[in-house]
């Protein structure tokens, strides 16, 4: 047998008789027991998983792919392509193979298949445990590292190599160097763990294709007497039960530690968002627990894998998905049934929401998704019924513009009447008339919008509360209804509603309803005027009217309702709403780092120091798959310091405090800035403040940077999310871009030009709610930053105006000692008019006294901010490093010591200098420090750490 040089990891180890199919170079087939196809035919191309009785083991499952870096999996030796430019390609879900079309028939003659997704069934077999053996792939591109060796993959210019860099495994996803020093010969027979998820997966030893029953006893060479008086099996019974037959089924191997998860998918949901999570799926678990619902429903897999202990269901679509789902589960009656999470796709998504699975799919990777299907709590969602029956008290005429059924009789989410359900109804009579005029979500949107405002004019809902009686356990809330002209009722099950929306609000200071509760038997009933509708989405809430166990609703004349978002226009009835049952739902469960021990303390810190860096969209989209380059690309906004067990809900607060501290900069002076700046200064003032939109990325728990969902924030703990560094996506460009830009990558910025000192705008400080004398630092510090510009004419420059501003001259350098001069003195007492009068009187600024002690000095020690800022705006440069005699600290020293955290901020950002140490060898960031103020400490350390960035960008361009 031959063996090209590209498989080295095998050819050389002198043993290719052992190899399995998948690694053998081109040959005579030699195919495993458990993976030679029935039928060597040549097959179709499939795209969908086959569930007949004539399937082939290892068949790919293909899709389209344009993506042109993939080299045809088949070798230069066998790919068609050689002979035209440009053929179609494929790509299979399973185990990520890129073919042309015209190859596909290749991938026979070097005898690879697939990763298998069953076994046959055989007399001795179909009981036994089994193992899962490797499915072994090559690579000519890798993420990660070598499992053997630890190393990465270096792909350095291969991006169209056609060297095979890795051997890997598509189902534990285990990657080795393509040489015999990683790739071990024992580990082509070894079993396979199925890796990170295998307590999800459904191992292909338990799917099983069994063989057809035979119908005929005419095998048996003698005819046995009959002794029994039972009846023969009719033909009618042999039909039913070859009906019932089945050509696969699940014989699982019970453990506690397997949560076998179902996934079932409505490719319609979310655009395009379906069929792409469905292909991932495939490749993470066994296809054969995948199912697309627009192929049968769900049913089929249900009743298949009806016995599978611990199994969980993985609902792809929205509420609607999950409501058929829940109802076949009913029909099927399994007990116990199967909890069922929720990965939200389209819109609205209010079960999803509120059982912390947000609402919609952004781009979290499906990894962590499995993860949290498996790690989920299981929770109870309470179910209601819907009995309806026509209204005897109504004439006939009533009911000829109505229907007599509700869409669904059983209902999850809400049951509503009147304006809400009118402008649904509206959408989705005009959406089956003109089917070709709501192929776009922006366009539905806008239908929406147009059908509510409409129906407001039109005030068609106006007199609901005239045609119905409400009765909640026997107390009947018509007249209320009626006194308040309600326009929409709803019976609501679940804290949302209306895509994200909380009706009944938090009502803790109201003792005569409770917080509402999706698993406790009761039912809130809610009253709606135009006007609570409108302040719905601005958080408001609308009028509580009763938390009950049994409804009774009647009608009176048609009128429109929805029941989970399925709306009709209904006959007058008595509708009476009682529980159903309680299913099993998964609760997406805060994610909490790994169990510490029990006398192990020091697991989490009290107080974490986190760096807070925003990421453009821009750079998002083109760098989202490398973490380094988009690490480099990020801005750095600030440090803040949080409890050490906090979430992401908490660091939000903090990172919003970041941005009040941002002085704010006049449109007057921006303009300046931009026709006056050299191009270096403006960097400085690169508006670092955030879109109201940004979200949070996690930047660790994947293989790349993935958004989190605001809603979800609570869930996530910034120690799972990040590391010494958190990262923001901001969607929207700066405020001001013209003066900002995106900065180069690193984040870096110019450092030329202004003081080297000077990052990014905002300030890396986030104080606490209770601090030292000088405590956090307040509004009216942030926002008169600047404002001493406009108060002192020509006199004050502000700290952000070009070095080569005419405003103020300043005078020449003059050293001298005087203990007694006027302008020291009034530098001692904080005397802004008698300093200001001794300046224009002539005096120097840098006048030192017999200690060493310069005018900044001492107006940052005594903490005249004011001052402080004058000096800096006018005074020499020299000043910010100047060392007093006797301990060799500069006004930065000094001002760190006493927790003047606003003077720090104008000293740093003016560029002193944070490396220069003291006689005792102690920078300011370690004054900070030794004066008990972390926070003060933690944003001179990220400023000097920015500073020896700068500097040594310096030198390299030197």
């Amino acid at each position: 047998m031959r063996v090209t040089p590209n498989w080295k990891a095998i050819s050389r180890s002198g043993m290719q008789h052992l190899a399995p199919a998948s690694l053998i170079a081109p040959g005579p087939p030699t195919c495993l027991p458990s993976t030679a196809p029935k039928d060597p035919a040549d097959r179709e191309a499939r795209s969908i998983v086959d569930w007949n009785e004539n399937a082939s083991i290892g068949e790919h499952l293909w899709y389209d792919t344009s993506v042109s870096g993939d080299v045809c999996y088949v070798g230069e030796e066998s790919c068609m392509a050689k002979t035209a430019k440009s053929l179609p390609r494929k790509k299979c879900a399973a185990c990520k193979i890129v073919v042309h079309v015209a190859c596909i028939d290749q991938l026979a003659k070097i005898n690879f298949r697939c990763k298998p997704t069953f076994r046959e069934a055989g007399c001795r077999n179909i009981r036994e445990p089994s193992f899962v053996r490797h499915h072994w792939v090559h690579r000519r591109r890798q993420d990660g590292k070598c499992k053997q060796c630890g190393k990465g993959f270096q792909q350095k210019f291969a991006f169209h190599s056609k060297e095979i860099v890795a051997i890997s495994c598509s189902w534990c996803k285990q990657a080795y160097h393509n040489k015999v020093s990683c790739f071990m010969l024992q580990q082509i027979e070894e079993p396979c763990s199925l890796g990170a998820h295998a307590a999800v997966i459904v191992p292909p030893t338990w799917v099983i294709r069994m063989r057809r029953p035979q119908n005929s006893f005419k095998s048996s060479t003698k005819k046995k007497k009959r002794t029994s008086f039972k009846r023969k099996p009719s033909k009618k019974g042999m039909d039913e039960q070859e009906s019932k037959w089945r050509p696969f089924i699940i014989k699982p191997l019970p453990s506690a530690l397997t949560k076998p998860v179902l996934i079932f998918i409505n490719p319609k949901s979310g655009g395009n968002q379906g069929t792409k999570v469905m292909q991932t799926f495939m490749w993470y678990l066994n296809p054969r627990q995948v199912f697309d619902l627009s192929n049968g429903g769900p049913r089929d897999a249900l009743e298949m894998y009806k016995k599978v202990p611990n199994l969980r269901i993985l609902a792809c679509g929205g509420d609607g998905t999950v409501g058929w789902i829940l109802s076949v589960l009913d029909q099927l009656q399994m007990n116990p049934q199967p909890p069922v999470a929720v990965l939200p796709l389209g819109t609205g998504n209010d079960l999803a929401r509120t059982l912390n699975w947000g609402g919609g799919y952004t781009d979290e990777p499906v990894s962590k998704i499995l993860s949290h299907v498996e790690d989920g709590l299981i929770v109870q969602l309470d179910r209601w019924n819907l009995d309806l029956q026509r209204n005897p008290d109504v004439g006939p005429e009533e009911f000829d513009d109505g229907v007599q059924k509700l869409p669904l009789d059983v209902f999850n989410n809400y049951f509503s009447l009147g304006f809400d359900a009118h402008v649904t109804l509206e959408f989705h009579e005009s959406r089956e008339a003109n089917p070709e005029k709501f192929n776009s979500r922006f366009r539905n949107k806008m239908f929406y919008a147009g059908a509510a405002f409409s129906d407001f004019l039109q005030r068609s809902s106006k007199d609901l509360a005239k045609h119905v009686k409400v009765v909640c356990d026997g107390m009947d809330l018509t007249p209320k209804i009626q006194e308040l002209k309600f326009q929409c009722i709803v019976f609501l099950n679940i804290p949302r509603y209306c895509a994200g929306t909380m009706p009944w609000g938090t009502p803790g200071e109201h003792h005569d309803f409770e917080p509402q509760r999706h698993d406790d038997g009761y039912i809130e009933v809610i009253g709606f005027t135009m006007t609570s509708l409108a302040a719905l989405q601005v958080g408001g809430h609308g009028e509580r009217l009763h938390q009950c166990k049994e409804v009774t609703l009647t009608t009176y004349k048609s009128i429109p309702m929805q029941v989970d978002g399925e709306p009709c226009r209904l006959a007058p009835s008595i509708i009476h709403i009682a529980l159903r049952n309680k299913a099993n739902m998964v609760q997406k469960a805060k994610r909490r780092p790994s169990m510490p021990l029990l006398n192990d303390q020091q697991s989490l810190p009290e107080q974490l120091r986190i760096r807070v860096s925003r990421v453009s969209m821009h750079n998002y989209e083109a760098l989202y798959y490398d973490k380094e380059k988009l690490r480099e690309a990020s801005v750095p906004l600030g440090v803040i310091v949080v409890p050490g067990d906090c979430d992401l809900m908490v660091c939000r607060t903090h990172i919003d405090r970041l941005q009040e501290d941002f002085p704010f900069i006049p449109p007057s002076f921006q303009r300046r800035f931009q026709q006056e700046g050299d191009g270096t200064n403006p960097r400085v003032l690169s508006s670092q403040r955030l879109s109201p939109k940004w979200c949070f990325l996690d930047s660790t728990s994947a293989e790349r940077f993935f958004r989190i969902d605001r809603a979800q924030e609570h869930l996530h703990l910034v120690v799972d999310t990040s590391g010494d560094e958190l990262f923001v996506l901001d969607p929207e460009p700066v405020a001001c871009g013209g003066l900002a830009g995106e900065g180069a990558a690193g984040g870096g910025g110019g450092g030329g030009g202004g003081a080297t000192g000077a990052g990014p705008g905002m300030p890396d400080l986030v104080e606490p709610t209770t601090g030292g004398p000088e405590g956090a630092v307040a509004a009216e510090d942030a926002g008169d930053r600047l404002e001493g510009a406009a108060s002192a004419g020509d006199q004050l420059v502000p700290r952000c105006l070009p070095e080569n501003s005419s405003h103020v001259q300043a005078p020449p350098v003059i050293t001298f000692s005087s203990e007694d001069s006027g302008i020291m003195s009034a530098a001692r007492i904080g005397d802004y008019e008698k300093f200001l009068n001794a300046y224009k009187s002539g005096e120097a600024m840098l006048t030192t006294d017999s200690a060493g002690w310069t005018v900044l000095h001492h107006a940052a020690s005594l903490g005249h901010k004011d001052l402080v800022r004058f000096i800096l705006s006018g005074g020499p440069s020299e000043l910010l490093d100047m060392a007093d005699t006797e301990t060799g600290e500069t006004a930065l020293h000094k001002a760190a010591a006493l927790h003047h955290r606003t003077i720090c901020y104008y000293l740093v950002e003016k560029g002193a200098s944070l490396m220069k140490t003291d006689l005792q060898g102690n920078t300011p960031q370690h004054k900070a420090q030794e004066a008990g103020d972390p926070e003060l400490a933690a944003y001179l350390e990220n400023r000097q750490h920015y500073q020896m960035i700068v500097r040594e960008d310096q030198e390299t361009a030197v």
